[in-house]
């Protein structure tokens, strides 16, 4: 089936809204484990069934999500905190470390947003039970954290040069990166037919 140009337009679109939806649904904070878990699932189901879920089976993985998604949010809003803080006082000589302390700081900083990367995609497939299937991942395929890792890091600095209404957009590209290069390198399922 030849692919139309119409077809990358309308993905585009799609994820540019599933992006914007996720972040919405995200600002209060607690919801946002659920919110990525959805838009998550939403992106494995269009690649292995080639079609978006409805809204009822939508809302029905964000009731299933919701419980075990709600410390993701304050967990990842705490650890961001957490390494500006770090390197803060690094730079401005309060702790000791200068230079090699923020690289180390970030680098930790960029594996475990790799990870949480990771979970991001297993809440997509497999709802609880996420962030153990994304360590058994990480560890089987080192590999899929750092690319986690470095997809992650390219959004957080495309975000610095896109204008800040952009930036919730970037979610569904993010999570749609996520699963296709997870799925390639980590062997999870792919495209099982044609998007329609």
């Amino acid at each position: 089936m030849p692919h139309d140009w119409r077809d990358s337009l309308r993905l585009a679109a799609d994820l540019a809204l599933l992006g914007m939806l996720v972040t919405v649904l995200s600002l209060p904070l607690l919801t946002a484990g659920a919110a990525v878990g959805v838009g998550s699932h939403a992106i494995h189901h269009l690649i292995t069934e080639g079609r978006w879920p409805t809204l009822a089976e939508c809302w029905q993985a964000f009731r299933v999500r919701l419980v075990p998604g709600l410390w993701a949010g304050p967990v990842v809003a705490v650890g961001f905190g957490l390494v500006v803080l770090d390197v803060a006082a690094l730079r401005r000589g309060v702790v000791p470390g200068g230079a090699a302390a923020v690289t180390v700081v970030l680098i930790a900083a960029a594996v475990a947003a790799g990870y949480a990367a990771l979970v991001a995609v297993q809440a997509g497939i497999t709802g609880r039970g996420a962030a153990r299937a994304a360590w058994s991942l990480a560890l089987a395929r080192p590999v899929t954290v750092l690319a986690g890792a470095g997809i992650v890091v390219f959004a957080a600095l495309l975000a610095g040069f896109v204008h800040p209404v952009l930036v919730a957009v970037l979610a569904g590209y993010v999570l749609f990166a996520l699963h296709v290069v997870t799925a390639r390198l980590g062997g999870l399922p792919e495209r099982a037919r044609p998007a329609a």
